[in-house]
């Protein structure tokens, strides 16, 4: 049978290219009626919201928050440490990823400018699109701003001078990091005027949808950018519309951020949305979405405890100790050390195991720490090595733009206001009032202290490292030498490695790029 099939294939093949040597070039210009979809596609109401959904699915793959996003935000951060038998993992945290091995930060960089594609398709061809719900298409249109937003902050935060794509083209130009931000923030501010607040209340085929972007995230990551420039002005006004929006609320259990039972709640402000039941079973790894792919995350088994996941990624003792520094004011220990990771403590218990017991006859894993945020470690599940975490990534949270107000208002002079915002996160965790315990913080005072109350309320979460490069630690002496008592990985640190290559694939492809410092 294969035989016949091949003759036949062949004759046919024969027949074409004899026929063809018999028409003009023009006849040869045919639309192939297999490949018509970017022509017809963009044509409905649902065409609109099903690109904009494969915007979002570029979120949920392995270059971004499937595995490798968190790795390259966690890893430098004193927070973490990494003795992954992976050389392109292990080198992340030392600040010495390989130009010639574009693995994790490569996939991360390919993803998100992908995600910018996707988001530059739905902004090019939905304004075209005759919709029958004109609140929908603003809607649409605003979470395509935000979604490129997105991606381009993480380029332009992570990679520096970028190319900066706003429409569909063959090549982008490098630019500089001010004009990538200024970008990013023009965006935001778009995606600020088209998004509703709440999708609950809405009409159309988007109503009730939880996970989409919102006029508060949009606002929230404007004020973040404005923040990461230094605009310390426009970033306290726009973390104080989000304030005043009374949408937002502190949860009150801490760790209710980082499982699957408490998901899109009133803290957050944005969120990857991933799950166990949508979809295959497949992992996400990359390229053109398969049929069989799942919504699933794999940073539970890169971050797991060993014998549950791969312990790729560890809390540092620093972190352990740090929590110790402060107690509550009933005298306990600070709960988000326990939210945050497993220690040999009189009880604890992982994935139905307990830890002291699991782990006697191993000293130094008895003996060491382990990460428990964003982990199914519960009891309803043995393990993490089915690789199909259901917990959705929290991007941003309000406990975060409360810290940054507060940075924001220390920054412009008013030390004494930053006070009541920085204690609303500490009021949480029943730590004791922070004016009575440090009163008449001087601003540089207020800075480190700001320092350390986020290093307690977002660790393995992405957003250490992004503190300490906005802040110039690297670039200070005395810092940076606290910092390598902090964390040995610092020994390692070079000018220039805060931020990652560019990869080199992009340098090939693309005419005028120059490649980052010190690379």
């Amino acid at each position: 049978m294969k035989y016949k099939i091949f003759n036949y294939a062949a004759g046919f093949f024969t027949l074409a290219l004899i026929t063809t040597s018999c028409v003009s070039d023009d006849a040869l210009n045919q639309l192939d009626p297999n490949n018509d979809s970017v022509d017809k596609f963009w044509s409905t109401d649902q065409d609109a919201l099903e690109g904009i959904n494969a915007t979002y699915s570029s979120l949920l793959t392995d270059g971004t928050y499937m595995r490798s996003t968190p790795l390259l935000l966690d890893l430098k951060g004193d927070d973490t440490r990494s003795n992954s038998p992976w050389g392109a993992m292990y080198n992340v945290g030392r600040f010495n990823s390989n130009v010639t091995d574009a693995a994790i930060y490569g996939w991360c960089y390919e993803t998100c400018y992908q995600g910018i594609f996707r988001a530059n398709q739905v902004l090019t061809n939905a304004p075209k699109i005759n919709f029958t719900d004109a609140e929908l298409k603003n809607r649409i249109l605003g979470q395509a701003y935000f979604l490129r937003g997105l991606y381009l902050f993480h380029m332009v935060n992570m990679f520096k001078n970028v190319p900066v794509p706003t429409e569909i083209a063959v090549y982008y130009p490098q630019k500089t990091q001010e004009e990538g931000w200024a970008q990013v923030i023009a965006d935001f501010k778009a995606a600020a005027d088209l998004l509703p607040t709440t999708y609950a209340n809405v009409p159309g085929i988007d109503a009730g949808q939880k996970g989409r972007a919102t006029k508060g995230a949009a606002l929230g990551y404007l004020g973040k950018a404005y923040l990461f420039t230094k605009d310390f002005t426009n970033a306290k006004a726009t973390f104080k519309q989000v304030i005043d929006s009374g949408v937002y609320s502190l949860v009150s259990n801490y760790r209710d951020n980082f499982t699957d039972a408490n998901e899109n709640n009133s803290e957050s402000l944005f969120e990857v949305q991933f799950s166990r039941e949508a979809g295959g079973v497949a992992l996400g790894w990359g390229g053109i979405p398969a049929s069989n792919w799942g919504k699933t995350s794999a940073r539970a088994i890169t971050y797991g405890p060993r014998a549950f996941g791969w312990t790729d990624v560890q809390p540092t003792w620093t972190l352990f100790n740090e929590y110790h520094d402060e107690l509550t004011t009933s005298g306990a220990v600070d709960p988000r050390l326990d939210a945050t990771m497993f220690y040999n403590k009189p009880g604890t218990k992982l994935y139905g195991q307990d830890f002291a017991t699991f782990y006697a006859a191993n000293p130094g894993d008895l003996n060491d720490l382990f990460c428990r945020k964003y982990e199914n470690s519960d009891g309803a599940y043995a393990n993490e090595f089915d690789w199909r975490s259901g917990i959705n990534e929290r991007l941003l949270r309000y406990a975060d733009v409360l810290l940054m107000y507060a940075e924001c208002l220390n920054e412009t002079g008013d030390t004494p206001g930053a006070y009541t915002y920085i204690q609303m996160v500490r009021d949480r965790v029943g730590l004791p009032n922070l004016s009575t315990a440090k009163p008449g913080l001087s601003q540089a005072a207020m800075r480190d202290q700001i320092g350390h109350e986020r290093f307690l309320e977002f660790p393995l979460e992405g957003h250490r490292f992004d503190d300490i490069r906005r802040w110039g630690w690297l670039q200070d002496a005395a810092k940076l030498a606290w910092l390598k008592t902090r964390d040995v990985e610092y020994a390692s640190y070079a000018p220039g490695r805060e931020y990652f290559p560019i990869p080199q694939l992009d340098m090939d492809n693309n005419p005028g790029m120059v490649q980052n410092p010190s690379y």
